[in-house]
């Protein structure tokens, strides 16, 4: 996992949700100097992880507008110089930058740029189909809407029930093998990319689809709305990190409400789906200071908006599963 120099924990997101859902692939992280993010993984440099028998380097930081440094790029070339393949969910192309395009050329490897589909979509249609589908939804940009989708997936499993988890963006899709990332699609058809990943299914099967943006972001909206009219969900769970005081990226933006977040995503769900609900609140609670205040916080917004408030990662979403079987 290369981590880059992640300015926090936050910024090497998709390295985390790998790291969390696929341990078994994961060997070590490699650091820059000022990186301040770590996994927890045996730190490795680049002859160091071809020795161990690393196969591939994941980039593994999202920063923001998905660019990669030129401070990147002779890490990048050694992996491929050591045998390793590259893989990168940018916005920026690995393969579209001349020196590691020609490492990769020189010695035989390969890049892979899994957040650009490498298929055309139609434009949505907003007709019905089959099958169940629930769609995590946001206050803000990475609050867990990935995690708590993959969670819930493997809930449902756990009871015998058909679900499949969808990925919409270059984390999901490296822990899935497969997906679209919504967000590297032309706007006009990123409803008719959600309508193809989540196609008609049997009426008693579920897709979790995950999340991307907030209708409530100024940067991200656009994606969500495209997400949401595209999976015409029937079940939405917000999800929400309750210390912020703005919307990341944007400090002059405030943090919606709760509810005014709930309202806001039922409405325009229920434009393509006019039967859409709220089944609860996924709460990542991890910067609460103690168990007391992370209960207190969840009550609070149980107490709001009469619906079950978890943290997926301390409680389970158990309590989100029962209202949807």
């Amino acid at each position: 996992m290369f981590l880059g120099d992640a300015p926090d924990q936050l910024a090497a997101k998709t390295a985390t949700g790998i790291v969390h859902w696929r341990r078994d692939w994961c060997l070590g992280q490699l650091q820059l100097p000022s990186c301040k993010a770590d996994l927890g993984l045996p730190g490795m440099s680049v002859s160091e992880a071809a020795a161990a028998g690393c196969r591939t380097l994941v980039i593994g930081v999202a920063n923001r507008g998905g660019v990669i440094p030129e401070t990147w790029i002779p890490t990048l070339v050694n992996a491929l110089e050591a045998g390793m393949d590259v893989a990168a969910g940018l916005h920026q192309r690995v393969a579209d930058i001349d020196d590691i395009a020609g490492a990769a050329a020189a010695n035989g490897r390969q890049l892979f740029d899994v957040r650009h589909p490498t298929q055309t979509f139609s434009v949505g249609s907003g007709e019905r189909r089959p099958g169940k589908r629930l769609l995590t939804v946001g206050t803000d940009c990475s609050v867990g809407k990935m995690y708590t989708a993959l969670a819930i997936g493997h809930e449902l499993q756990s009871r015998n029930a058909k679900a499949d988890f969808r990925a919409t963006g270059q984390t999901g899709i490296f822990i899935a093998g497969g997906g679209v990332s919504v967000d590297a699609v032309v706007a006009d058809f990123i409803s008719g990319a959600t309508e193809w990943l989540t196609p008609a299914n049997e009426p008693d099967h579920w897709d979790l689809v995950e999340g991307q943006g907030s209708l409530f972001h100024p940067s991200y909206a656009g994606v969500t709305m495209g997400l949401v009219h595209g999976a015409q969900p029937d079940a939405l769970i917000v999800c929400h990190e309750p210390t912020r005081s703005h919307m990341r990226g944007l400090p002059h933006q405030p943090l919606p409400d709760v509810q005014d977040c709930i309202d806001g995503h039922v409405a325009a769900a229920r434009l393509t789906n006019p039967d859409a609900v709220c089944l609860g609140v996924a709460v990542n609670t991890s910067a609460l200071s103690s168990d007391d205040e992370r209960r207190r916080c969840l009550s609070e917004i149980e107490q709001r908006t009469g619906l079950p408030a978890v943290d997926p990662v301390i409680d389970g979403v158990a309590a989100l599963v029962a209202k949807m079987v």
